[in-house]
């Protein structure tokens, strides 16, 4: 009984551990680069991304953060000025310089014009491939 406590205790000491830093570390001359998306339309979905791209600019520092949301498909809704609880988070996350992208044609198809989006959201023709040129410039993809 003695061992197995002794076992537990010290996996509990051990399971807790600092994130260490890749190299180079984090800083405004050289910021982390992320990118998230969000595609589903329902309230629990787009408040994980907006939570997860919070909790990244808490622990970096969001001066060390170079950081991009991408909204297409049913997560367009994200960036609707209608949806005032969502669009508060919005707002929030761009007061920390995050960049919010709608995608062209997931708009031409629901039919949603620019006037319809959160003042200070950009418009790309395809949030999809918006997605793969930030990746492969180096952006790192987060889907939570």
């Amino acid at each position: 009984m003695m061992k197995k406590l002794f076992i537990l205790l010290l996996l509990c000491f051990t399971s807790y551990g600092e994130t260490q830093f890749a190299q180079p570390k984090p800083s405004i001359d050289n910021p982390r680069k992320i990118i998230f998306s969000i595609t589903a339309g329902d309230d629990e979905s787009i408040n994980h991304v907006l939570s997860s791209a919070n909790n990244v600019l808490k622990f970096y520092g969001p001066e060390n953060v170079e950081m991009e949301i991408v909204a297409y498909y049913h997560g367009i809704r994200t960036l609707l000025k209608s949806e005032k609880d969502i669009s508060v988070r919005v707002r929030a996350l761009m007061q920390y310089d995050v960049k919010f992208v709608a995608c062209g044609n997931t708009m031409e198809t629901k039919k949603i014009k620019p006037s319809e989006l959160i003042d200070g959201s950009e418009i790309v023709t395809a949030g999809i491939v918006e997605l793969v040129e930030q990746i492969k410039s180096g952006s790192t993809y987060i889907r939570p």
